[in-house]
């Protein structure tokens, strides 16, 4: 999905407004009717029934996108309060027209037109389970400025007790820069609207936007065509993601959905292997074998959906480079390899790895230590690997694998990802807020899902898994990795909606794949 600036979204408004002849308040209505359905889906995954919603609202079109959310949220059985920043007679055009429409639904307005309104409003009890930010949107520029303010400092404070949807963009954010030029909200989500705008997704938004949503409010498919991509970067949205997915035949049968293989463990990583195991079977995967240390032998088979391989071990308990030796008849069977979970980072690995990068017909995940072993060497990889490969770095692991610091890694993840992309011929995921997705044919993508709660050890183990599963059901690694970082986060939003994001681990977000894929797909 492409991203746009401010600008060129005003355009596409316009357009669709004057060209197509799509009125601006049935716009409006669209965009009001989507910020109410996510609020409702939140409100139900976080186990709020007859959830109390507060919808803070501007006196612009944001606003009026909040009045129709309302307006919405109170027909389907939410309770809701509105407050506007400003006064009633300062609401113009279509929002107003959407404002007479919620208060003949029999919602009030009350009004806070002054900083120390909201002070004071900031002093007294607060009940809202969900607050809807729907102050300031797009055409911001420096900092806010009059009771705006206020009403920003007032979400600031109440988001310690209720989560925050903002509508568009969090009020006081630039939409071009991802700055804050002074207060800015910090959304749990973030639902924009036509499309995605290119400030959301830069580094200085980050800590702002949470899970970013986008709105199809109608935007014409050649008016999106016309816009130019301002740069060579676009966003992982479920729309492109659905056709990945074809339907399952009812004739089907587990071999139809592949076998994947998944080798690495040790000792000190017992789990490593089953969580990445568990993680395809549940993205799909028709079968799953693992091949670890015959120490852990008993650990991993103890996940009794996976078939376990017990590989030669050495005084440590990591596998020796002689461990493929229990898989000799195997290749031929392989629909994806996965090496790299728990493996450990010896000389002997990097033998092992280059082993199996040189031995399997089918695409090839590395993740971990099957990454860490060529450090400073990102290109012999691209000498090593005649098929498909994909690799699933860490900053840390991105960092060591170029030569480079971890600070330049983060001080330009675009970069460095494509760079990695390029020298190794691979697709590369590198992980973190913003997920990148690279690769030296496509356009370089970036992923809004997931939250802090997924800073947890083994979730990259879980996001490996879901790649390798997608890639054995024969789906192409490219598409595999875009919708292996989507549906990851989504579930992972899913556990830290459902619990917290302080408890989650790993196995949270294991439980969460089947809801995330139901989320994509209707079967």
């Amino acid at each position: 999905m492409k991203l746009v600036t401010a600008e060129q979204m005003r355009e596409l408004d316009r357009r669709t407004i004057e060209e197509y002849e799509v009125k601006g308040e049935v716009l409006m209505e669209r965009a009001g009717q989507g910020v109410a359905s996510i609020v409702r889906r939140l409100a139900e995954v976080c186990g709020f029934p007859g959830a109390m919603i507060h919808l803070i609202a501007g006196r612009g079109n944001n606003g009026g996108d909040a009045f129709v959310a309302a307006r919405a949220l109170k027909e389907s059985g939410c309770a809701v309060e509105v407050w506007l920043a400003g006064s009633e007679n300062q609401v113009r055009g279509d929002a107003l027209i959407h404002l007479s429409r919620m208060k003949k639904a029999g919602i009030e307005l009350i009004e806070l037109p002054t900083v120390e309104d909201w002070d004071a409003a900031a002093r007294e009890p607060f009940y809202a389970e969900i607050v809807v930010d729907g102050v300031l949107g797009t055409g911001l520029t420096g900092p806010a400025r009059g009771p705006a303010v206020g009403a920003i400092q007032y979400i600031k404070t109440v988001q310690r007790d209720a989560l925050c949807v903002s509508i568009d963009i969090p009020s006081g954010l630039n939409a071009d820069s991802g700055a804050a030029e002074g207060d800015a909200v910090t959304a749990d989500v973030t639902v924009t609207m036509g499309l995605p705008k290119i400030g959301m997704v830069k580094p200085s938004a980050i800590d702002y936007i949470g899970t970013l949503e986008v709105i199809d409010i109608g935007i014409p498919g050649e008016a999106i065509s016309d816009v130019e991509r301002t740069e060579p970067l676009e966003f992982i949205h479920a729309a492109d993601m659905r056709s990945v997915f074809p339907r399952r035949p009812r004739s089907s049968h587990k071999g139809t959905y592949g076998h994947a293989w998944i080798i690495g463990g040790s000792r000190r990583f017992s789990g490593a292997c089953s969580l990445a195991g568990i993680a395809a079977l549940k993205s799909g995967a028709g079968l799953v074998t693992a091949i670890v240390p015959s120490g852990i032998h008993a650990v991993t088979a103890s996940v009794h959906e996976l078939m376990v391989v017990a590989g030669e071990d050495d005084e440590s308990g990591f596998l020796t480079a002689n461990s493929l030796a229990a898989m000799e008849d195997a290749w031929p069977q392989m629909s994806a390899v996965l090496a790299g979970p728990g493996m450990g980072n010896r000389d002997e690995t990097r033998s092992l790895v280059e082993d199996i990068l040189g031995r399997a017909g089918c695409p090839v995940v590395l993740d971990a230590d099957a990454l860490n072993v060529f450090a400073g060497d990102a290109a012999a990889l691209a000498g090593l690997r005649k098929g498909s490969m994909v690799l699933t770095p860490h900053p840390g692991e991105l960092a060591r694998l170029l030569g480079v610091s971890t600070t330049a890694v983060q001080a330009d993840r675009f970069a460095h990802a494509q760079k990695a992309a390029e020298l190794t011929g691979a697709v590369v995921v590198l992980k973190g807020a913003g997920t990148l997705v690279a690769s030296p044919e496509q356009t370089l993508r970036v992923n809004m899902t997931g939250n802090p709660g997924m800073a947890t050890g083994g979730a990259g183990d879980v996001l490996a898994g879901m790649i390798t599963g997608f890639i054995a059901q024969g789906i192409a690694p490219w598409d595999a990795a875009r919708a292996g970082v989507y549906l990851h986060g989504k579930a992972g939003d899913f556990a830290a909606w459902r619990k917290c994001q302080a408890g989650m681990i790993a196995g949270d977000i294991l439980d969460e794949i089947p809801y995330a894929l139901r989320d994509l797909m209707i079967r």
